[in-house]
């Protein structure tokens, strides 16, 4: 087991070659304990360097409702009125602190998502 750690791209490309060889090792072993420490050391060099932002409370709304399969009047019964659903999804309306306690609740959204601006 040769471990180096990720600090540039080649680095990086070589430890997701060695990780893609090395990929059905066995847990408890040298080849499966090398994977282990490998792929820690790939999610690091990842999240420092390609980090994910969050998503815009809007589009995570409409993402979670697509995949629920809501529409505009299932979200009137957990928000409030429709036509308030309408502004919201069309951003013409705030979140309130109320409508984030219920999407979070109903929908399962984070708040640290529902909470940011936009």
């Amino acid at each position: 087991m040769n471990i180096k750690p990720i600090r540039n791209e080649k680095d990086y490309q070589n430890a997701l070659n060695r990780l893609e060889l090395i990929f059905d090792a066995k847990k408890g072993t040298v080849k499966g304990d090398e994977l282990e420490i490998l792929s820690i050391l790939i999610d690091q060099y990842e999240n420092e360097k390609f980090p994910i932002g969050m998503p815009d409370p809007i589009e995570a709304i409409k993402f979670r409702m697509e995949q629920m399969g809501m529409n505009q009047k299932d979200l009137a019964e957990v928000v409030g009125f429709k036509s308030r659903v309408s502004e919201i999804l069309n951003k013409k309306r705030k979140l309130t602190l109320g409508m984030i306690r219920k999407l979070n609740s109903n929908l399962h959204i984070p708040t640290e998502v529902l909470v940011q601006d936009y």
